[in-house]
Order: C-alpha cells, then sequence, then structure tokens
C-alpha cells in the first residue's frame, strides 16, 4: 500500500481525487458557509425569515452590477459577491415566494436605461471615465417598486437590514402613518446661530423609509383617523385644544411616543424672545397617566460620561450630562431595546412613577448607580464638563430616563374642553413611551453624514436611530424588522477599556486637584519672591535665596508628579494591552506547540 503511495501512479491517483472533491464541492456546496461569528451576522435573522415566511405573492428582485466594468476593482467584487450570495440565501428562504435576475447593465445599452429608469445611482470610475452601477430594484405584482440606489462598501453591516426592509416594503405596499407634531426642525430650517439653511434631520430619512409621515400643526384639534402612531418631539407650550386631541388619541386606542426635555441642546431658538426656554413637559397629560417628569432637574452620571473634546491639544474630559448608555442600561425585554449597544443621550430628564397612578410604569432606559440629578440651571451656565464630575454626589439609584406606559387611564379633561364636550372619559388599555431626551435625536448624537453624489449616507456611531424606529414599529404593531436592525452593527465597544479609564480617572482625579493646587501655591510664592528688576536679584538674602530655591524645587517636584499621575492614567489600558499582545503573539503559539509536543509524546509511547 506504501509503495502505491509513493509511486507516481499513487500521486496521480491522489491528484485526481483531490480535484474531483474540489469539484463535486464547488458544484454541491457552492453556497454552504460555516458562521462562527458571535452575533451570527451571515445568517438570515429570525425577523427576515418571517418576513420571507409571510409573503403572498412573488416578488422580483433585480440585481444591476456593472461586472464587466470593475475588472480591476478586487474589493468591489468581493463585496458584490457576498451581495449575490445573500439575495440567493433570500430566494432559497422564500420558497418559490422570489425571484433574482442578476443584470449587467453595458454602457448604452437597454439594460443600462432601464437601471437608470428605477432611479439606481451610477459612480464614475474616475472623472469623465465609465460609470457603475450596483444597486438593488425590487417589484411585486401590483407594480410596486422598492429600489436601493447603490451599496456602499463600508456599510456592509446594513445589508441584510436594507434588503430586509425592501423586501417588506414591497409585501405592505400600504405604509402605516406616522403623524408627527414637533417643536424641533426635525424636516430643516433655518439655523439662526449659523446664519444658514438646516438640512432635515437623518432621523427623518430614516422614519420615512418605513412609514409614511403626515406633519400636524401645533394648533391641530383632531388627530386624523389614519394616524397609527403619534410621534411628540419637544412640544413646547401646546395650547390646549392640541392637548386634548392627544388626550383623546390615546384613550380611542391610537399609540404614542413622546420626547420630551428639560433642556434641549438641540433647541437654538430662532432668536425671537422667550425663546431662553429650552424645556418641554406634558405635564397634564403625564398626571392623567400616572408619571411625571422631575421638573428643572437634569441628571448626571459618572460611570455613563461620554468623554468630549475641549479643543485640539486638549485630553478629552468626561461629560457627566452627556450619557453613553451601554447594553446593561437598556432593557433587553423590551422589543424597542433589545439588542441595541449604545445609546448617546444629552442633558436627559428623569420619569417616575406617581403614587396613586393605576397605569403600569416599565422602565425601558435607566441610568447607572453613579447619577445624581442637578439643577437645569447648572447646564445653563457651564462653561467646562470636568466641572460636573468634580461636583458628582451620586445617591446610589438608578434612574428612568425613558418608560412605557400602559393599564387603564383617565381623560386629563374629564369634563372635556369649550366646544368639546362628549370626548372619551377613560379607557381600559393605553400603550405609549416616553423618553426624557430629545437630543437623543439630532444627528450629531448618532450619526455622521456623508454626501455621496448627492446620497445623503449616514453612518452611524450609535443605536439612537434604531431605537427611535424600533418604538415606532412596535406602536405601530410590526416587529419583524426589529431583530434585523438591533444586530446590524459590527463595532463593538470597548467595555473593558472604558472601565478601566473610569476607574483611573476617580482614582486620580482628586490627586490631580490637589497637586495642582499645590502647584498654583508654589507658583505665587515664586512670583512674590521673584524681583520684577533682574539687578534686585543681587540684593535678596541667603535667606530669601535659600527660599527662593526650596519653592523652585518644590514645584519641579510636583509637575514631575503630575506627570506621573497623568501616565498613570492610561496605565492599566497599556498594561491590557501588553497583556493581549503577549496571549496572541506567545502564549496561544506556545500553547499550540506544547499541545503538539505532548500529543507526539504519547503517540511515540504508544507506537
Amino acid at each position: 500500500m506504501k509503495r502505491l503511495l509513493y509511486s507516481g501512479a499513487g500521486l496521480l491517483l491522489i491528484a485526481v481525487a483531490f480535484l474531483t472533491f474540489n469539484l463535486i464541492s464547488g458544484l454541491t456546496l457552492s453556497n454552504a458557509r460555516l458562521d462562527l461569528t458571535e452575533q451570527k451576522l451571515y445568517t438570515l435573522s429570525e425577523g427576515t425569515e418571517r418576513i420571507l415566511a409571510g409573503l403572498d405573492e412573488p416578488l422580483t428582485l433585480q440585481l444591476f452590477y456593472s461586472d464587466a466594468a470593475t475588472q480591476d476593482l478586487v474589493a468591489l467584487r468581493n463585496y458584490a459577491r457576498r451581495v449575490e450570495e445573500l439575495l440567493k440565501t433570500y430566494v432559497r428562504a422564500a420558497d418559490g415566494k422570489l425571484t433574482l435576475q442578476v443584470i449587467d447593465p453595458e454602457p448604452f445599452s437597454e439594460r443600462e436605461d432601464q437601471a437608470a429608469e428605477y432611479g439606481l445611482q451610477a459612480v464614475p470610475l474616475r472623472a469623465g471615465g465609465e460609470r457603475i452601477y450596483f444597486g438593488l430594484a425590487g417589484s411585486n405584482a401590483q407594480g410596486d417598486r422598492q429600489v436601493i440606489p447603490f451599496f456602499p462598501l463600508d456599510q456592509e453591516e446594513f445589508l441584510e437590514y436594507e434588503i430586509s426592509r425592501l423586501v417588506n416594503s414591497l409585501a405592505n405596499p400600504q405604509l402605516p402613518v406616522v403623524g408627527v407634531l414637533s417643536g424641533l426642525p426635525l424636516s430643516g430650517g433655518f439655523d439662526m446661530l449659523a446664519r444658514q439653511p438646516s438640512p432635515p434631520w437623518m432621523i427623518i430619512d430614516e422614519i420615512r423609509q418605513l412609514f409614511r409621515i403626515e406633519s400636524l400643526q401645533t394648533d391641530v384639534d383632531q388627530i386624523p383617523e389614519e394616524v397609527s402612531v403619534l410621534l411628540l418631539v419637544h412640544p413646547k407650550q401646546l395650547p390646549e385644544q392640541t392637548l386634548y386631541a392627544i388626550d383623546q388619541f390615546v384613550l380611542r386606542g391610537g399609540k404614542l411616543l413622546a420626547f420630551v426635555d428639560p433642556f434641549s441642546e438641540a433647541n437654538t431658538g430662532t432668536g425671537l424672545p422667550g425663546e431662553m426656554d429650552k424645556s418641554s413637559n406634558l405635564d397634564t397629560l403625564f398626571q392623567a397617566w400616572g408619571l411625571r417628569m422631575l421638573s428643572d432637574q437634569v441628571l448626571l452620571d459618572g460611570a455613563y460620561a461620554l468623554p468630549v473634546s475641549l479643543g485640539a491639544g486638549q485630553r478629552p474630559v468626561r461629560h457627566a450630562a452627556w450619557l453613553s448608555l451601554p447594553a446593561e442600561a437598556l432593557d433587553q425585554e423590551d422589543v424597542s431595546t433589545a439588542n441595541l449597544e449604545t445609546l448617546i443621550m444629552a442633558s436627559a430628564g428623569v420619569l417616575e412613577p406617581l403614587e396613586d397612578a393605576k397605569t403600569t410604569f416599565l422602565p425601558i432606559i435607566r441610568s447607572s448607580n453613579q447619577s445624581q440629578p442637578v439643577d437645569v440651571q447648572r447646564l445653563a451656565m457651564l462653561d467646562n464638563p470636568e466641572s460636573l464630575i468634580r461636583e458628582l454626589q451620586p445617591t446610589g439609584e438608578r434612574y428612568a430616563l425613558a418608560a412605557r406606559i400602559s393599564g387603564p387611564a383617565q381623560s386629563a379633561f374629564p369634563n372635556g374642553i369649550e366646544g368639546q364636550k362628549d370626548g372619551l372619559k377613560q379607557a381600559a388599555n393605553i400603550n405609549l413611551l416616553v423618553v426624557a431626551d430629545t437630543d437623543v435625536l439630532s444627528d450629531r448624537m448618532w450619526v455622521q453624514v456623508q454626501d455621496f453624489f448627492g446620497q445623503r449616507i449616514p453612518q452611524p456611531f450609535a443605536d439612537n436611530a434604531g431605537f427611535a424606529i424600533n418604538a415606532l414599529d412596535n406602536l405601530a404593531g410590526s416587529e419583524a424588522l426589529i431583530s434585523v436592525r438591533s444586530r446590524s452593527r459590527f463595532d463593538r465597544p470597548f467595555t473593558v477599556v472604558d472601565r478601566l479609564q473610569r476607574e483611573a480617572e476617580n482614582r486620580f482625579r482628586i490627586k490631580e486637584q490637589q497637586l495642582q493646587q499645590r502647584l498654583a501655591v508654589a507658583e505665587q510664592k515664586l512670583a512674590e519672591l521673584q524681583p520684577n528688576d533682574p539687578e534686585q536679584a543681587l540684593e535678596l538674602t541667603p535667606e530669601q535665596q535659600a527660599t527662593l530655591q526650596q519653592f523652585l524645587e518644590e514645584k519641579l517636584k510636583i509637575r514631575k508628579e503630575l506627570r506621573e499621575v497623568n501616565y498613570q492614567l492610561n496605565a492599566d489600558i497599556e498594561a491590557l494591552g501588553r497583556s493581549l499582545k503577549f496571549i496572541n503573539i506567545a502564549l496561544v503559539p506556545l500553547l499550540l506547540t506544547l499541545g503538539v509536543l505532548v500529543l507526539w509524546l504519547i503517540r511515540r509511547r504508544r507506537a
């Protein structure tokens, strides 16, 4: 047998068997893969499978990809293969309800005209050069069409969500209606401070992909019947008729998502008198619904404080009123916050249930136990965010920043209002979500927006939009896309590093302050001892010269201790980095080598 293996015929037989195996596996297992990623990023999510299982009619997907024009673009071709493989996975899971066509829209062809007609984005390879297409068009039996104009390479983490959104929109062409009543310029406006028009908030573009938006005026006296969910954002000084309309909408079974704020930093004002008030509340309605937002109070949190930059050359400081809320701050059993990783809020308020409330108050976003409510005027007069951390006196309590309210409720206007006396008085069950922050929706808190040949491409760094749309999906009765969206981010936060940094800052902050005070005193003493005229320095007595030298040495010593404190701030993080490098570079190969040697010794003894 050994002679056959080492002979020319044996080697030829092995080569033929190897080629045969590769050929058969390439034909039969071309789409097989083993997904070992923690979040199963390359496996269709449960939400996608539910969408595909619920298809009642066949859908057609057309992938327009300029294959001939991208022969030299390796990265784009690899990504195109990934998109095509994922679409084929959709086709297999849809059990005959999806048809996929891959089209190469060559220049000056009817297929290129078709791609342009569908609204796909043509991107030039170079100035004045050939243009390429890489987008998806879908259609249903009624002729409705949805498109993804172009698949950006840096947005792969949202690939399944975008495709599932397209399929879901085709399967359910009648989008739920979201009524938007806002005291902030969500749809764009004019920035008085910058003296230029402001673009629409990206959150509105995200909502518009899944819902039909109906804008409502602040003096509306009735919420339209077709509105499925009412979105209230910073409702300031609403008239009684509007409050009554909201009250009746909720009592008749309408769903509500309300963003209120004790200090809205997004409320930059219009320059008119009275615009200094940045707060919004729904006290009258909240009381009827069994909750309240603490009046004139914002929340500071030392554990979730967001690092912010004060300028070039300065080290970042942690802003205790700007909160980076990790997964442990979010209710993982509520569909609106489950599987989200990070939310960023600014100057948020505190919600709490009333003692005699009949409704159920369920917090879905909470602070850490290193938090404390403070007067809102503290932020209005803030000049250095670092001072908030120094002044923080944690209460040990976790406060609710957002809550779900449900259960029986009475009308906030039991006797109606003038001209409307025959409204509903109570409801057996209401369903609403209240968030004590409006800045969570502003672009700077969750997304960077890039212009891609006239198309606004969002690059999220937090899950704020995911939370808002999850809440709207849930309230509107559609939960299929939530699991797809919630796992859509590849980047993972360095939770251990963040914890080490917080602990180091807490450990050395007091010592640094003491050293800074000693340094200031030493410098003041030196300034008093040193004469303004250099010639007078020779007139100092030996005792004065000795004292001067002592303070100079004290100053150098304190500066050295300050450098040591700053070094120690990152010492634990650097030690962690060295440990990880040792494990990856040396320890793992060493263990593998020892394992092989032990296995070899065992086999040798047996032999």
